[in-house]
């Protein structure tokens, strides 16, 4: 600006508040076993010449679509008395073919085979082998450059964050064994909903089981099992936020579930493991004391079409895929209970459920912060409360509340961080803020919020050492757990009653 200029100049300033976006709610993480999924295919390419028994078929090392950025060409040197070689340039592989005194090619199949799988980058990126039915006898000819192609990716790598859009599609990639297809197929039922899977070993026991889903982290780095979902945002760009591993959700399980959840800010949802009656079930629930987790119990059954016959129906994935419907149509702020079950047709146990009896199976359940299942015009959920000791957070819809606006506030702000901390900059914050808190308000989300700057915490101190500190509070909506009617009889209606005859 101290340069000399004889005209105009235009200075952009950006100041202003900017428009929050709330964060992506109906984000499934799915922890299950998938023994027979889609492997995937490697890529393949043969080279075909004109004697018998001559063509080199080549397959690529790794299953995968990246072989088919292979490619690999057999030529001419136009030399005499030349020796086969090899050659490798990024993902192109040359063989350069044997020639004779006369400069006509003498390499045979068999030789082009027994060179590329000894040769110390080729082999590490190719297979070569004959085709069926042929000797490698034959004697080659030079080709056109030749791609690997057909190569497809594991549908579900072991231990790796997949991201799922077209969940039917993924249903048809899992398999009839373990616990994903199942899983899928209860949120299916329920929403189309991203869903983040890490898939994981089988176990030949409940302990070995319980070791791959907890997961760990190797030598590498790499993050397994429950802790895989870690590393999903980075991976996938979405984070999970509402999590579970059907069928795996052991208390071992479990109580690393809920570490996960607390890292993520996300929600949680496992079944009362191994309880046969509620008294079990209040009895396991006593585990637990994270706002992160529901328990629910017991299970719901439906009919499975791989063994033919009405199983227990993947209760906790239908509980995921609920949640991710109520985020979808109605919002973050409606719990899980009562709302009709897409794909059951029962409930395992027998529970008791009367709408004005406090003194039933269900309402002994509920009361012990156990989430239970009823029919009633439909298959439901029943029950909101978390595991939660803090009474701040009993209900399900608190802790998401919590959660979600948490992440929406601090994620919106990035663009303020390194910014000249100026009072007009932290004007537009707060004004941000609270603009998007009546956005919400209105909408249903919460029942009030409001933020502010206190002048105490910001001091001169502070402020000089970059640091801005900006309160707010909110109200979440409580959900109507507990309507209580009350019902009086009076004669006061037959005062009048000959003039209601007369009329």
């Amino acid at each position: 600006m101290s340069q000399y200029h004889h005209g105009v100049r235009v200075v952009e300033i950006n100041e202003g508040t900017r428009p929050i976006r709330t964060i992506a709610t109906a984000v499934i993480g799915l922890v299950a076993t998938a023994p027979a999924a889609f492997a995937g295919i490697t890529a393949t390419a043969s080279i075909e010449s004109t004697a018998a028994d001559s063509t080199v078929v080549y397959t690529a090392a790794t299953v995968g679509d990246a072989g088919n950025n292979i490619t690999v060409q057999h030529i001419d040197p136009q030399d005499t008395d030349q020796a086969l070689s090899i050659s490798v340039t990024g993902s192109a592989i040359t063989v350069s073919l044997a020639t004779d005194s006369a400069g006509d090619i003498v390499s045979m199949a068999d030789d082009i085979i027994t060179a590329i799988n000894a040769h110390a980058t080729a082999s590490t990126m190719v297979v070569a082998s004959a085709a069926t039915g042929e000797d490698g006898t034959g004697v080659t000819e030079a080709s056109a450059v030749t791609s690997l192609e057909n190569g497809e990716n594991e549908a579900f790598p072991l231990n790796t964050p997949v991201l799922v859009t077209d969940i039917l599609t993924a249903m048809g990639q899992a398999g009839a064994e373990g616990t994903l297809y199942a899983a899928l197929d209860a949120i299916a039922d329920q929403a189309k909903a991203p869903t983040i899977v890490v898939r994981v070993e089988e176990g030949a026991d409940q302990s070995a089981q319980d070791a791959n889903t907890i997961g760990s982290v190797t030598a590498q780095g790499q993050k397994t099992g429950l802790k895989a979902l870690l590393a999903a945002e980075q991976r996938t760009g979405l984070k999970p936020r509402i999590l579970g591993a059907p069928g795996l959700d052991s208390q071992n399980v479990t109580t690393e579930l809920v570490s996960i959840a607390q890292s993520l800010r996300a929600f949680a949802y496992a079944t009362c493991f191994d309880c046969a009656t509620k008294e079990d079930a209040t009895a396991y629930r006593e585990n637990f004391g994270a706002r992160e987790l529901m328990l629910i119990f017991p299970d719901f059954t439906g009919f499975n079409i791989n063994t033919q016959s009405t199983i227990a129906a993947s209760t906790i994935g239908r509980a995921m895929g609920m949640r991710a419907k109520l985020d979808q149509t109605v919002g973050w702020h409606k719990t899980l209970s009562n709302v009709p079950v897409n794909g059951v047709t029962g409930i395992n146990k027998d529970i008791f459920f009367d709408l004005q009896d406090p003194n039933t199976d269900a309402g002994y359940l509920n009361a012990a912060d156990v989430t239970t299942l009823i029919n009633r015009d439909g298959f439901r959920f029943w029950g909101s409360r978390t595991c939660s000791a803090d009474p701040l957070f009993a209900f399900e819809n608190y802790t998401r509340t919590a959660q979600i606006l948490a992440d929406t506030i601090a994620e919106a702000h990035l663009w303020a961080v390194d910014k000249p901390l100026h009072p007009s900059l932290a004007k537009d914050i707060l004004e941000g803020i609270n603009a998007k808190f009546r956005e919400l308000k209105n909408a249903g989300y919460i029942v009030d919020a409001q933020a502010w700057l206190d002048a105490e915490a910001n001091t001169e101190t502070t402020l000089k050492a970059g640091k801005l500190l900006i309160d707010y509070d909110y109200t979440p909506v409580p959900p109507l757990e507990d309507l209580t009617l009350r019902q009086r009889i009076t004669d006061s209606y037959l005062v009048d009653f000959a003039s209601r005859v007369a009329a």
